[in-house]
């Protein structure tokens, strides 16, 4: 790969030491504010528009900073944005962590400066975490954006989770096919009872109603959710409720599904999710968890993500959720890996909001836009290169 020649711009001084970072070469290439371009020929560039750029990653070193300076625009990026983080992940050395990245920028005269401001689409929650005041707050600054920009990233049915895919199947037949996978695994017989916990849009109630014949109850603490599940299932036998989990009561039903919700509640909560799980499944009867994990070295959701998407968000490795479950009295009987399956639905998500980004700025702002730009793509390549992973887990009672 060939050397563009330095300018004697910011790009010319921030290029070394960036390359010194990163092993001794730079993944990118750099354009700065002043008009400098430097860097490798043939891959993606990035675009520090001002000096504030550089300043959030001064004042925030690592994954927030650098988030932070792109949803405000500060920073961009020419070419492929998920190339780009490709490059990155892959350049020869240790990745540089957040203290030697901030001694690097303290070089440069043009970076000192007073904090940036937060961006305003960060998330601001109060009260003690994963208190249900709290818990309600977090989910409506994720799902409450509006049915219509949820519309602008998913397929009809509405199904925010990971799909289960086959050769040739769309997104849509992958959606079914996951839903479906549920049904048969716990058992779903017409008339059965069933319980989906963080509900989301109804997809899983709506698809067991109308293919199982279950009686399907769902609970979510999002108004837009149950907005949404009501006109979808005018007539059709579901039932929603806003409801916490934890105000769960009454006669256990026949099955339960929780799909992506387990992540949302909490380290120290988790307990309480699984025990209410339990006492509300039937003796004999079947329960299905679909969860994201992540490795023991990278426990949580990540700076990102939880400031920008899933406030509050905790996601451990897959063999310590199942300890848990077991530990509220459950069997497990089967724990499926369906990691690379997410890395491709993130992509369907990617390309079809995309293909809509100018409506989604229209509805939520450019710097809410930005957000959703650099999850989707963060995310998708998570899954892919194997930092998060998600599986289905089947409990018996």
């Amino acid at each position: 790969m060939t050397e563009i020649g330095l300018t004697a711009g910011v790009a010319g001084r921030l290029l070394p030491l960036l390359a010194e970072l990163f092993g001794g070469s730079s993944p990118v290439a750099l354009r700065t504010w002043d008009g400098g371009y430097a860097g490798p020929a043939g891959v993606p560039v990035v675009v520090l528009r001002s000096p504030r750029a550089l300043r959030h990653v001064l004042w925030s070193p690592g994954e927030l900073g650098l988030a932070r300076a792109y949803v405000t625009g500060d920073l961009d990026v020419e070419g492929d944005l998920a190339d780009g983080f490709r490059r990155v992940w892959a350049a020869p050395g240790a990745k540089p962590g957040p203290a030697a990245l901030a001694r690097a920028l303290r070089h440069l005269p043009e970076v000192l400066g007073p904090r940036p401001p937060a961006p305003a689409s960060e998330a601001r929650l109060r009260g003690r975490r994963h208190s249900k005041g709290r818990d309600s707050d977090a989910i409506a600054h994720h799902y409450d954006l509006s049915n219509e920009f949820y519309e602008l990233i998913l397929d009809p049915s509405m199904a925010y989770s990971c799909a289960r895919w086959a050769p040739g199947d769309t997104l849509v037949d992958a959606q079914r096919r996951k839903l479906d996978l549920v049904c048969r695994k716990l058992g779903l017989q017409p008339g059965a009872r069933l319980l989906d916990v963080g509900c989301g849009w109804g997809s899983m109630l709506l698809y067991a109603a109308r293919e199982y014949g279950a009686r399907a109850t769902g609970v979510t603490v999002s108004r837009e959710q149950r907005a949404f599940i009501r006109a979808a299932s005018a007539g059709g036998g579901v039932e929603v409720r806003l409801q916490d989990y934890r105000d769960l009561a009454g006669e256990p039903y026949d099955a339960i599904s929780s799909i992506e919700m387990g992540e949302h509640v909490g380290e120290e909560n988790y307990p309480v999710y699984a025990a209410t799980l339990f006492r509300m499944v039937r003796p004999g009867g079947r329960v299905v968890v679909q969860q994201m994990s992540r490795g023991a070295r990278a426990p949580g959701g990540g700076a990102f993500i939880e400031r920008y998407i899933a406030p509050d968000m905790h996601m451990r490795p897959v063999g310590r959720t199942v300890a848990m479950l077991e530990e509220a009295g459950f069997e497990a009987v089967h724990v499926e890996s369906m990691r690379e399956d997410y890395a491709r639905t993130v992509r369907a998500w990617q390309e079809t909001f995309e293909s809509n980004y100018g409506r989604a700025v229209e509805l939520v702002g450019e710097e809410m836009a930005r957000v959703w730009r650099l999850y989707l793509v963060g995310g998708g390549l998570a899954f892919e290169q194997g930092r998060m992973s998600v599986h289905q887990i089947t409990l018996a009672r």
